[in-house]
């Protein structure tokens, strides 16, 4: 039966892939499904390339254990400061500048607002270097409940996940990715739903397992009574930082803002806001909720041993079989749909804003389409090595490596990318110190952590320390340095006070 599902659902990939292929014939059509993506599929393109196995497996399973039931917390933050937040503040404003500037990519949009060719440039090689991390950990966290519904081997799910994937983004581009991302969705949005009443049934439900949470002490981490069980948890500072972290850097990642890029209409936008707000919150609240009460099963769970990723699959491997077939298929819809988003904003990434000009000259909107769909094959190739070799060495843990990535990515672009949409006193030279701070603070807390203070020794702590500080970057940056071109800033901020005739159900006349 298990067999016969996962049979299916690639089918349907795969055929979704295939029917797209009149979309992907172009740049714009490509990355961005012709900028003409309705509010549920681009809403749950945002929710499906936010979450994945490293949310499911690896948070889930490391927070939870760590801070218990106020892991929720963390969903929470997702689903207001990562989804609903970051609609209303990006959505608009990005789609508008971006279709003015006639950018596909984050970079290009760097390039075409501060009108610098080696901004651009900077930006997509970051891009390339710190997604294929993130695409790592997303194989690891699939292939432990892979292993552990199938009894199937790491490579073998490495090599299936990534010959799937590559095959529907190839032959039908963004349009593709977002259909399957709006049935991958459904998936998630059951699947959590499920899976959370079936694991608090077998503790004897949730007041129940609210009490035996309650019961559970561990003195390495508090002496305090029933706080696994409490509002904010042993630790609520750095649980804090793991709030900002996993929801603000969503408005800096480059595979999440593109999705803003696509969107259709002005309807489109309020309709996405509140799907995607819905969705994080069910899916989000949801892992982290369920991975509050894995030390209910401590008993079963060796963390030294097998590390904090073991959590989830050890709650989840007593079920009956169609339930562990609907959580493979659940994980394997989250990291699918990420690995989609990412390898397209990757390869994209790298023809326009690196290839095309630099490398190459006179390139084709055609001979565009087939670099990226080569650098698709070619980034899915890299990071599943990248994977194999992480999986054997002393890199074990998946929430560290979406860490590093996330804090890098947001600690570089978040800054710069939102006060380019607001403020005209943006400076490229601020961009610029926003770049090297957010990646060499991340380098340094990979390569040294030792050099860097005791709460910044965390990927987690140091991300979300790099995106802070990219706000107060920027601006005092800005006011310190040349004024940017007065001419190309009105031009830019003058899509914004083009005049709209709408109808009065929208707008009121005088």
């Amino acid at each position: 039966m298990k067999v016969i599902l996962l049979l299916a659902y690639f089918a349907i990939m795969i055929g979704i892939g295939l029917y797209c292929r009149k979309n992907a014939t172009d740049v714009n059509g490509f990355v961005l499904g012709g900028r003409s993506v309705g509010p549920w599929l681009t809403a749950f393109a945002y929710g499906t390339s936010y979450f994945s196995a490293v949310v499911f497996v690896g948070y889930a399973g490391q927070f939870g254990w760590k801070y218990g039931i106020a892991a929720t917390w963390a969903g929470i933050g997702n689903a207001i400061i990562g989804s609903l937040l970051a609609w209303v503040i990006l959505g608009r404003r990005t789609r508008i500048m971006t279709q003015h500037l006639d950018s596909a990519t984050m970079p290009q949009f760097f390039g075409e607002r501060f009108n610098s060719k080696a901004l651009k440039i900077a930006a997509s090689v970051i891009i390339f270097v710190f997604l294929i991390p993130y695409t790592a950990s997303l194989y690891n966290g699939l292939s432990r409940l892979f292993g552990m519904a199938f009894d199937i081997d790491y490579s073998v799910c490495i090599i299936l996940m990534a010959v799937l994937t590559a095959i529907y983004v190839i032959a039908g581009g963004y349009m593709a990715t977002a259909i399957n991302d709006f049935i991958q969705g459904i998936i998630m949005l059951f699947g959590i739903s499920t899976i959370i009443l079936a694991v608090l049934k077998s503790k004897g439900g949730f007041m129940v397992a609210l009490d035996g949470l309650g019961r559970i002490t561990d003195e390495t981490v508090s002496s305090t009574p029933g706080v696994f069980a409490s509002f904010f948890g042993p630790d609520p500072l750095n649980l804090m930082f793991v709030v900002i972290l996993t929801s603000l850097g969503t408005w800096g990642l480059p595979q999440m803002v593109q999705k803003f890029y696509a969107i259709k209409d002005e309807e489109s936008i309020k309709k996405g806001t509140i799907i995607s707000t819905i969705f994080a919150l069910v899916v989000a609240g949801g892992c982290y909720f369920l991975g509050g009460f894995g030390r209910l099963f401590s008993d079963q769970i060796d963390v030294v041993a097998n590390g904090y990723d073991s959590v989830i699959p050890t709650m989840l491997q007593n079920l009956s079989p169609i339930l562990i077939a609907l959580v493979v298929i659940l994980v394997l819809s989250a990291s699918m749909s990420t690995l989609s988003s990412l390898v397209i904003a990757s390869s994209s990434t790298l023809t326009i804003d690196f290839l095309k000009d630099n490398f190459i000259k006179d390139m084709s909107d055609k001979k565009q389409v087939l670099s990226i769909r080569i650098l698709v094959v070619v980034f899915i190739a890299i990071s599943a090595i990248i994977a194999l070799v992480q999986y054997k060495s002393s890199v074990t843990f998946i929430a560290q490596l979406m860490g590093i990535s996330w804090g890098a990515l947001a600690g570089a672009f978040l800054a710069p990318f939102l006060y380019s949409l607001y403020w005209k006193g943006t400076t490229k030279i601020a961009c610029w110190v926003s770049f090297v701070f957010g990646v060499g603070l991340m380098l340094l807390d990979m390569l040294a952590p030792a050099c860097l203070p005791a709460i910044m020794q965390s990927p987690i702590n140091c991300g979300a320390i790099a995106m802070l500080a990219g706000l107060v970057i920027v601006p005092v940056v800005s006011l310190i340095t040349p004024k940017p071109n007065k001419a190309l800033v009105d031009e830019t901020f003058a899509c914004y006070d083009k005049t709209n005739v709408v109808a009065q159900k929208t707008a009121l006349g005088k």
